[in-house]
């Protein structure tokens, strides 16, 4: 049985002096209940941003502390199950997100869910692809906010953060202090209005150290189909050169594959793909089909 971690025990910020809510062992199966990114704030059309606490926005859940988890190890995160609630909203804020240039209303939208599907403004039926938002561990040093995007994790916004797949993320502290949070019913890759179906949720899950993946050019994830690395930076060709070149070193120092091969491998069949283009930094990811990995005799974990 999973042990829990109740949405009571939130942080607002990844740092390294965080107090655990609690201390797991590797491979320890645990459950952690998350509030949505507003923090519960929004419940009914007539709640408007203007009128939010800001200081309770983007709350994650933990820190869980990992026994043996060190500084430098990389640290795999089993996503076994990720539930989400039966009401979703999202917002439109005049001068934030690609379109606040010209957005000049702000509206709350309330989404009710119906089995496997979003239902949007009783119009379109949206199927149902929970993922989750912030994802990440303690920096080494330094307070990153959650709604701030780094090689720790944090706001990645990353659709393939989703039910089944592994996420891998290099220790900074002792125990890693893994957290999570932002859950969305549905979001399209970039955020455009820096939000997706905004919703509360749970993460089941499980943590181990990987000795063999030392050195991975992380965050990083991996899916059945996939593997990607994931970058954020300034601006968007920042980060997009960020993926590809940790793409190329993935392929070149793990999976031994010549340089001029693997991009050439990249270039024909790999997908460069926007996370979300609307936070502090720009995410981008680099996927890169698994059964190309395995022609080489290479297998995750």
């Amino acid at each position: 049985m999973a042990v829990k971690v109740t949405r009571d025990h939130l942080f607002f910020a990844f740092e390294p002096k965080s107090n655990p809510a609690i201390q797991v062992k590797q491979g320890e199966e645990v459950l952690l209940e998350t509030h949505d990114c507003f923090e519960g704030q929004i419940q009914k059309p007539q709640d408007l941003v203007d009128k939010l606490d800001w200081d309770h926005v983007n709350p994650a859940t933990g820190p869980v502390y990992i026994e043996g988890a060190k500084p430098g190890d990389v640290l795999q995160v089993d996503l076994l199950e990720v539930k989400v609630g039966k009401q979703a909203s999202m917002v439109t804020i005049p001068g934030e997100g690609a379109l606040g240039d010209v957005i000049t209303e702000m509206e709350t939208a309330i989404l009710k869910l119906e089995s496997d599907h979003i239902l949007f403004k009783d119009k379109i039926r949206i199927p149902k692809k929970p993922m989750i938002g912030v994802i990440g561990v303690a920096p080494a040093e330094g307070l990153v906010p959650n709604g701030t995007p780094g090689p720790h994790g944090g706001n990645l916004d990353c659709t393939l953060m989703a039910e089944g797949n592994s996420a891998y993320f290099t220790v900074g502290v002792e125990g890693a202090l893994f957290g999570a949070g932002d859950f969305h019913a549905a979001m399209g890759d970039g955020e455009i209005v820096v939000c997706g179906a905004e919703i509360a949720g749970e993460l089941h899950f499980k943590a181990q150290v990987v000795p063999e993946l030392k050195g991975l050019p992380t965050p990083f994830v991996q899916t059945p189909e996939v593997v990607a690395t994931i970058y954020s930076a300034p601006t968007i060709d920042e980060a997009a050169s960020g993926a590809i070149h940790r793409m190329a070193g993935f392929l070149t120092d793990f999976v031994k594959i010549p340089l001029n091969d693997a991009g050439m491998l990249m270039s024909l069949v790999g997908e460069l793909k926007f996370c979300q283009v609307v936070d502090p930094l720009k995410t981008v990811r680099f996927e890169f089909p698994r059964w190309v990995l395995a022609e080489y005799g290479f297998q995750m974990k």
